[in-house]
């Protein structure tokens, strides 16, 4: 009996059922066409095959010309009028994506459109690079694309146009022929054909593939293939089609702007030097603008706020009479500007008369390069062009702070697809044939990244060459270049940073080399003298070695007081442990009062020879809140934690931030888990009394946090643990810890504090800021996927270990027959950060034997390790990343299967991801097999593009539950603020001299804060405050790592600023201190200073936080004497 559909048809093609054994596609395909030959055509059909056997599955899928002709298809079946097929009733039901990419409709489709590439040079007139007639166009509403295919010197390409990518969208025509103008923020993607007996093809001809048309080739990704490198060149394209096309269909799936009317059309001449990487614009002969300048000047090229074309001597010339500062303002204006620029020259020339006329000599520009940030160019490299990025602040690190004086010839180079989201291995190396043994297709994305690392690229005088990465950059597909000079290269840095000569594994040399660009603190240089060598505490267990100290040694408690001194911490209360970089040591090294020298360093830490002695400190040991994740949540529900336990601790978290804008405490107490300097600075007002939802700026920043928090709870199940903490790993040098022992001392939260029954701390008189957890407790540390990576040890007191007083981090014996890190994960003591819950909920009762992570021989060369293999390391490296598709699939296999995470399949994804972890080091890939890909996907993950199912394990629930909370709360918006109550409290007699210059520097913040705002892509202030930005861009989306970099670096920036600002503060006498922090709170808050049509910046006031408290506390004082002497 025919089946009835039971949702509409939103594609054009249907699955198919009850299909004859003996069928094959060409039957299915001829029978659909003539059943439904008044509406339309069958276009494809794939019958479904086993892998064993390849017999019939009996099911498969026919696609249709439009959607019209497969509704039709399936009315024909629910109503019973479509004839049996071979003997049999067919049933069908809707197909969630077509079979090949296609117009889901006649209407969506251009067969013969004439295509253009060029600018878009002034409002009315595009300049052309090139042009392609019979040109056929399909949009694709569902994959929200537009793909174009063309023929170029017999070879045929199909570009790819993402709806997303698209800026601006017009109507227009050239010499009366209608087209659609498509202005882009970044290049198509660019594809080929590859075909041949050997390729492998989906609809090669065989019985259970059918297609009309000769579709016997596979797709792979390709370069410009223009011989002017016009895609690169040039971010506008132009489909002029003929009479009588279906322009308005087209239109309407597309994001349209506008109407144009009739635009000139011209021939571009090429601008720019010959290069590989384009576009790029360079100084005339005999120009003698900054770096800085042309390295700006081209950022907006790539920005889409100027045309290349415009970029002329007579701009440069205007350059050279402004002062690098008021241009580097004058830029920032034009990269605010929501259109493209046309007339550059005028723009600059009208703002730097401006800026000349109303120049304030009180605020100063601060040093660059000044305290742990510094300046960074970065540059993102394409397969069609190149992006020139900042310069931005960053955190600083010790190569590039040595070599200060050329800071800016160092440049952070990323490899990223057209739209700037990672490049998956498919596009770089294709599997094109068919087989076991068939060998990748190295594509030209490969060689072009090679060739960039090998041989450089030049931005005007300034050739960049390859010099290293860290293991962050590679796992992110960066490197550092430098732009070599006459007086240092980019081999004498190497050369400076250690003899690398004796490790002959390539993966190995290459993390060495990356070593001192960590991201660090740098502090004085420790003599040898003041340094010892300790052996390493060893045991052999069934023939392998374990190293109980890997990675961590110790420090004096007396240099540990001066190197907290020195990084900005507390002398009196130093913290226990420092991640350090010291030559070519690299690790822990954690307090010993007991110990006289400064530095007692093992020969696991010792990674290279180096004549280096500066100290670098990375992080130290510190309080951190404890949440979980969904690897951890799949984890312990595998070894018996019951679902509601979760679900309750989600409730109490989202109870909690529910509150947080009405209660003061609940406010407090999720401030404290957070810990930036926003946050601190809206704990201080909290605590000055402060009602959360009646002033702005405090408002503003919960309102921000609570947003992320909810985001985090639905997105990840980031799920706070409040009898938790996140510890760096240390040993117990004492010996005095068993086998299964662990010594947990931490720092007290406000609520702990103020909590005297705590069974699970040890004996505590409630006025201890610190306590002793004992009992059972579970460890573990991300990344986990094996049910052993989850511990439970015996948390216990020790009086030789509480004398060494160390605090806020774990403690691991140096007994047994293998590391309690080592079992979590494959941890070590190099600054691996432990998961640690003492509540008693979420310790197992048993636990899974460890895995065995013991990493594969790296591949030992017979030479010295040769800087070209390195270059060709990255590359292979970025084609064997598979860490984020195995994560993917062992959630999902763990979330389906009813042994979760015990599942064969899980066990053998722990055990590729392990693998993969070790790539890095060891050079040996991972490959996960095609039969451990998911097909569907859990509603939890949101991808929405991928056929998906109801997941019914604890994160289904856990993200239904938070997804109902946020779809059943206000819709408010951290932006939308209460109207501003003015407090008269933080008013001094005599502000109002100072109002003029608070003024100015209010609208210089407000400059500066804008300008980072469009850097970053963020819309309000809060976003930029606390790096949170709600509507991401899509490759930010893709890539949560990107986005936490990013993050981290809007909070660097932000943090700079206020530094800055701060200076304008305090260039001022001391005893105007008051009365300037008044006015600065006035011209923010006051009624009188509204700034009617401009956004408000409620922050400013705020970064001289400190002082205007001063003023409240001191009016509140005063005023209470007053009612005491009233009373």
């Amino acid at each position: 009996m025919a089946t009835a559909l039971s949702a509409p048809v939103s594609t054009a093609t249907v699955r198919v059922f009850n299909i004859p054994p003996s069928a094959v596609a060409k039957e299915l395909l001829a029978f659909f066409n003539s059943a439904v030959v008044a509406a339309g055509e069958a276009y494809a059909c794939e019958i479904a095959a086993a892998r064993r056997g390849w017999l019939s599955r009996g099911n498969g899928s026919v696609q249709f010309d439009s959607t019209a002709t497969a509704t039709l298809a399936a009315e024909l079946v629910s109503s019973g009028r479509l004839p049996r097929f071979l003997g049999s009733l067919l049933s069908v039901s809707p197909a969630p994506s077509d079979l090949l990419p296609r117009a889901p409709d006649l209407s969506l489709r251009v067969a013969d459109a004439r295509l253009l590439v060029g600018n878009r040079v002034a409002e009315r007139e595009f300049e052309a690079a090139d042009s392609w007639d019979s040109v056929r166009v399909e949009v694709i509403p569902g994959k929200r694309r537009i793909d174009l295919y063309l023929n170029h010197d017999s070879k045929m390409y199909k570009l790819e146009v993402f709806f997303e990518d698209i800026r601006n969208c017009y109507q227009c025509s050239f010499d009366g022929a209608g087209a659609i103008l498509l202005q882009l923020m970044y290049a198509p993607r660019i594809y080929t054909t590859i075909s041949g007996p050997a390729v492998y093809s989906r609809f090669s001809d065989d019985r259970f593939h059918a297609c009309k048309e000769d579709v016997k080739f596979t797709w792979v990704r390709a370069l410009d293939f223009t011989p002017n490198h016009s895609f690169g060149k040039c971010s506008t394209i132009a489909l002029v089609l003929d009479e009588g096309a279906p322009v308005s269909f087209i239109l309407n799936s597309l994001p349209f702007s506008g109407e144009l009317g009739e635009l000139v059309i011209s021939s571009m001449e090429f601008f720019g030097p010959s290069s590989k990487v384009v576009p790029l614009v360079d100084c005339p002969s005999g120009c003698s603008v900054s770096y800085e300048v042309l390295f700006r000047l081209n950022s907006l090229v790539h920005m889409g706020k100027i045309v290349a074309k415009h970029v002329n001597a007579d701009l440069f010339k205007a350059l050279e009479e402004i002062p690098v500062h008021i241009s580097r303002r004058i830029f920032e204006k034009m990269s605010k500007l929501e259109f493209t620029c046309y007339g550059p020259l005028q723009f600059i020339q009208q703002e730097a008369q401006s800026r000349n006329r109303s120049h304030n000599a009180l605020l100063s520009s601060k040093t660059e390069g000044e305290g742990k940030l510094m300046m960074c160019y970065r540059i993102h490299i394409t397969p069609s062009k190149i992006y020139c990025l900042g310069p931005e602040e960053e955190v600083s690190n010790y190569v590039v702070k040595h070599h200060k004086q050329y800071a800016s010839d160092f440049a952070r180079v990323t490899f990223v697809d057209e739209d700037w989201s990672k490049l998956f291995p498919d596009a770089i190396s294709a599997r094109t044939g068919r087989g076991f043994f068939s060998q990748p297709l190295k594509t030209g994305l490969y060689y072009r990244i090679l060739s960039i690392l090998k041989e450089g690229f030049c931005i005007g005088p300034k050739k960049y060459e390859f010099l290293a990465f860290s293991a962050s950059q590679l796992r992110g597909s960066s490197v550092w270049m430098f732009a070599s000079n006459d007086s240092l290269k980019a081999e004498d840095i190497r050369r400076w940073m250690g003899n690398f000569e004796e490790i002959r594994s390539v993966s190995k040399c290459a993390a060495r080399m990356g070593q001192l660009f960590s991201s660090s603190r740098q502090t004085l240089e420790i003599l040898p003298r003041d340094v010892e060598e300790i052996p390493d505490i060893e045991v052999t267990t069934d023939g392998t070695k374990y190293i109980f100290s890997d990675g961590i040694g110790k420090i004096s408690e007396r240099f540990a007081k001066e190197m907290a001194c020195r990084i900005g911490l507390d002398y009196t209360n130093p913290p226990s442990a420092f991640q350090i970089r010291y030559g070519g040591y690299k690790g822990v090294v954690a307090v010993d009062p007991d110990s006289f020298r400064n530095l007692s360093l093992r020969p696991s830490m010792k990674k290279f020879e180096s004549k280096s002695r500066m100290f670098n400190i990375t992080s130290t040991s510190k309080s951190q809140p404890c949440y979980m994740n969904r690897e951890i949540i799949s984890l312990l529900s595998t070894l018996g934690i019951r679902d509601e336990i979760f679900e309750l601790m989600q409730q109490d978290d989202m109870r909690e931030l529910d509150e947080m804008l009405t209660n003061r405490e609940a406010a407090l107490s999720v401030l404290g888990k957070i810990g930036s300097a926003e946050t601190k600075t809206a704990s201080k007002i909290l605590l000055q009394g402060y009602e959360p939802s009646l002033e702005p700026y405090l408002l503003m920043i919960l309102k921000a946090h609570q947003d992320n928090r909810l985001t985090d709870i639905r997105t990840r199940c980031k799920i706070h643990v409040p009898k938790g903490r996140v510890l760096i790993g240390c040993l117990d040098e004492t010996g005095e810890l068993e086998y299964g022992q662990v010594y947990i001392r931490i720092s007290k939260n406000s609520k702990e504090q103020k909590d005297n029954c705590q069974p699970y701390f040890s004996e505590d008189n409630g006025t201890e800021k610190t306590a002793v957890v004992v009992g059972r407790v579970a460890v573990s540390k991300n990344p986990c996927l094996h049910p052993g990576d989850i511990r439970v040890l015996e948390a216990v007191y020790d009086h030789g270990l509480y004398a060494k007083n160390l605090v806020d981090c774990v403690v691991f014996p140096q007994r047994g027959e293998r590391p309690h890190p080592n079992e979590c994960s494959g941890g070590d003591l190099d600054g691996d950060l432990y998961f640690i819950t003492w509540d008693e909920k979420l310790i197992p009762e048993k636990v899974d034997s460890p895995m065995d992570y013991t990493a594969a021989r790296p591949r030992i060369m017979d030479h010295v390790v040769t800087l070209e293999e390195i270059q060709k390391y990255f590359v292979d490296y970025m084609i064997n990343d598979s860490l984020g598709a195995i994560s993917t699939a062992h959630l999902v296999h763990a979330d389906r299967h009813p042994m979760k995470a015990r599942s064969p399949e899980c066990l053998q994804l722990a055990a590729l991801h392990s693998m993969a972890v070790d790539f890095a080091k060891s050079g040996a890939p991972a490959e996960m097999p095609r039969s451990l890909r998911p097909k569907e996907y859990p509603d939890f993950m949101e991808r929405w593009d991928k056929p998906t199912y109801i997941s019914d394990g604890a994160l289904g629930k856990l993200y239904r539950a938070a997804a109902s909370r946020m779809q059943s709360a206000p819709a408010t918006s951290s932006s939308a603020q209460p109207s501003p109550a003015f407090d008269p409290d933080l008013e001094v007699p005599g502000f109002e001299e100072f109002l003029a210059s608070a003024e100015e520097c209010y609208d210089l913040y407000v400059e500066k804060l804008s300008t980072l705002m469009v850097y970053y892509g963020t819309e309000h202030e809060d976003e930029i405050l606390t790096g949170n930005i709600r509507n991401r861009l899509l490759y930010l989306k893709k890539d949560n790592k990107r986005y936490f970099e990013m993050k981290d670096r809007i909070i660097d920036s932000v943090e700079g600023l206020h530094k800055e600002v701060r200076g304008w503060f305090m260039s001022c006498p001391k005893a105007e201190a008051a009365r300037r922090a008044s006015a600065w709170y006035r011209v923010t808050y006051h009624p009188d200073h509204r700034r009617p049509g401009k956004k408000q910046f409620w922050s400013f006031p705020w970064i001289v936080c400190d002082e205007l408290l001063k003023i409240k506390e001191s009016n509140k004082r005063r005023r209470q004497q007053v009612d005491d002497a009233a009373a």
